[in-house]
């Protein structure tokens, strides 16, 4: 009878143990989904709502084909990516540099910057502009931009020094969240043709150059461009390490690019037949009286926070990671051992560069948001094939085993390097 009390004792102490230990479904799923979802809260913000929303007031549905080209590639980009961090335990930016070169590494430094200075103006263009269209103040927009662009900056900044990765991911997921149940909501409710929408998935020349530009932004801007470079980095803090959690990676990429995808459709849904003239305060206006017409005025605020939501999202998640593909290229490049992700944001290089790229894109704050916008998402769209290429040279299996590109990756990265090289010889031509 002792020993039946004391088995009973030791099950009660166990399994109070296991549940103290158990975390709650939440947390599972967000450390299950966290890095797709950091992903996808990063490019599907200002890029998707903004580009999308230009793009499909100027050309309708007929580009749909170009968001899902653009999932479809980051998708096939980052699974390369995370079989190559997964299988050395090392950032793709050390791969580069110790396999093709500091040369190389030197180069891309000179990218990131030019990359950050556009990508930077865009975000804080974006913020100042949604939250002007949300709050109607001040009344000048260039002022509005400046004023709450610039303290949506300083907010991101604060959160990224003094929080942790932790609290970062948890204020991301509640962003996509948002952003994503407003916008798709709007456009179910919005409606568009069926046959219209099959008929924007068949790839087709959109037109004139300026259609192309769009074309392309629309690619680059679904899902991220070089940002998507962080998701190495974002696993590896997520706890996974090692080629066992490989299928997890390709679950949590698959369901981030479906709904970066639904979002970006979602947004052409929107916007198109929309003509918009002028600044970027006039695309949400526009959209919000949309939405005005079929859920009231309570429905046009709901989108109003869920374009700011995506914004702010967006902004945040690339303020927490330029710094970092930045501080680790320096090292790179200077021959300095790796650190792990976790430490670079101690460094002083990541605060600095954190600090220029909170405050010099300003300037960019009196020029046209749809300008801007477009700049920025047709810049990085061209840093898409240099990351196809580099994983075609470094998934080798001499370098990284049987974590190796299989045939139907080669495949995919090199029909992206076609479709871009068809682009350039269309631009020049």
């Amino acid at each position: 009878m002792h020993e039946a009390i004391m088995r009973l004792g030791y099950l009660c102490v166990m399994t109070k143990s296991d549940t103290s230990n158990r975390r709650p479904i939440p947390g599972r799923l967000l450390q299950m989904l966290g890095p797709g979802l950091l992903v996808a809260a990063t490019g599907v913000g200002a890029g998707d709502l903004a580009t999308a929303g230009f793009a499909g007031s100027r050309l309708g549905l007929i580009v749909l084909w170009a968001i899902v080209l653009g999932a479809v590639m980051k998708f096939v980009l980052n699974e390369g990516l995370a079989r190559w961090q997964l299988a050395t335990d090392t950032t793709l930016i050390k791969g580069v540099s110790r396999h093709l070169g500091r040369w190389v590494m030197a180069l891309f430094l000179i990218y990131l910057l030019a990359f950050s200075f556009f990508v930077g103006g865009a975000l804080i263009s974006a913020t100042g502009v949604a939250t002007h269209s949300l709050l109607g103040w001040p009344g000048d927009p260039v002022q509005a931009k400046l004023v709450w662009g610039g303290l949506g900056s300083l907010l991101a900044t604060l959160l990224v020094l003094m929080g942790g990765f932790a609290l970062f991911e948890r204020v991301m997921a509640v962003g996509i969240a948002i952003m994503f149940i407003t916008v798709i909501i709007t456009a179910c409710l919005l409606g568009a043709d069926m046959s219209e929408l099959a008929n924007g998935l068949i790839p087709r020349r959109p037109g004139d150059a300026e259609a192309l530009d769009w074309t392309v932004s629309l690619v680059g801007g679904v899902g991220g461009t070089v940002t998507i470079l962080c998701y190495g980095y974002w696993i590896r803090q997520s706890g996974r390490v090692g080629m066992n959690n490989l299928r997890a990676c390709r679950i949590d990429l698959a369901i981030a690019y479906v709904a970066t995808a639904a979002f970006g459709i979602a947004m052409l849904v929107i916007a198109s037949g929309i003509e918009v003239e002028g600044r970027g305060t006039a695309l949400l206006v526009k959209l919000s009286q949309r939405l005005h017409e079929a859920l009231g005025p309570g429905g046009a605020t709901l989108f109003l926070i869920g374009a700011w939501a995506a914004i702010a999202s967006s902004l945040l998640g690339v303020w927490q990671s330029l710094p970092m593909l930045f501080a680790d290229a320096c090292r790179s490049v200077i021959g300095q051992p790796p650190l792990p992700p976790e430490e670079l944001p101690r460094t002083w290089t990541y605060r600095v560069f954190l600090i220029l790229l909170a405050t010099i894109p300003m300037v960019q704050a009196g020029y046209g948001f749809a300008s801007v916008q477009r700049a920025y998402a047709m810049f990085g769209a061209f840093f898409l094939p240099l990351l196809a290429l580099a994983l075609l040279i470094l998934n080798r299996r001499r370098l990284i085993g049987t974590a190796a590109n299989r045939p139907w990756a080669d495949i995919a990265l090199l029909l992206l390097l076609v479709f871009f090289a068809g682009i350039a010889i269309d631009k020049i031509t």
